[in-house]
C-alpha cells in the first residue's frame, strides 16, 4: 500500500499511521469499542425500559424524562420559562451507576480469572529441591568413578 506522496514528512506520517493501524492493539480497541457500545445500549434500555418505569408508577405514573421544574423568566417575561429537566438527569445518573457496577463486576471477574490462572501455573511449576549433603557426596563419587573409567579406556 502506497501512502502519502505529497512530501517526505507526510509520507513518513502515513507510513507510521499504517503501521500503527495494522497492529493488533488497534483491532482489539475497535472490538472493545463495538462491544462497549452494545453494552451501553443494553444498559440504557434496561434503565429506561425496565428499571425506571416501576419507580415512575410509584410516583404517580410519571415518566422520569417528564419530571421538570419550570423557572419563570422574570428578566424577560415575553420569553418562555427555563425548564430544568431533573428527571432526565436522574435517569442518566442511574444509567451511570448501572454501567459502573457492570464494569466493576467485569473487572472483578477478570481479576479472579487471572489469579486462578497464576495459581494454576504456580502449581504446575514445581522447582527441583536442593539435594541434600549425602546426595551431593554421592554425585561427586559418581563423577569421580566416571572420570576414572574414562581414563582407563
Amino acid at each position: 500500500i502506497k501512502m502519502g506522496g505529497c512530501c517526505s514528512g507526510c509520507g513518513k506520517f502515513c507510513k507510521d499511521f499504517r503501521d500503527f493501524a495494522i497492529q493488533g492493539n488497534v483491532m482489539d480497541l475497535a472490538v472493545g469499542l463495538v462491544i462497549g457500545k452494545a453494552f451501553g445500549d443494553l444498559v440504557q434500555s434496561f434503565v429506561n425500559d425496565l428499571l425506571l418505569p416501576p419507580f415512575g408508577l410509584l410516583l404517580g405514573g410519571v415518566a422520569f424524562t417528564n419530571l421538570t421544574i419550570k423557572m419563570h423568566n422574570f428578566a424577560y417575561p415575553k420569553n418562555p420559562p427555563v425548564v430544568l429537566r431533573y428527571g432526565a438527569f436522574i435517569q442518566h445518573f442511574i444509567y451511570l451507576l448501572v454501567v459502573a457496577f457492570g464494569l466493576f463486576c467485569i473487572i472483578l471477574l477478570v481479576k479472579r480469572l487471572r489469579e486462578s490462572r497464576e495459581k494454576q501455573k504456580a502449581q504446575e511449576y514445581t522447582p527441583v529441591p536442593e539435594p541434600s549433603e549425602e546426595i551431593k557426596v554421592l554425585m561427586e563419587i559418581r563423577d569421580l568413578l566416571g572420570a576414572k573409567t574414562e581414563a582407563k579406556a
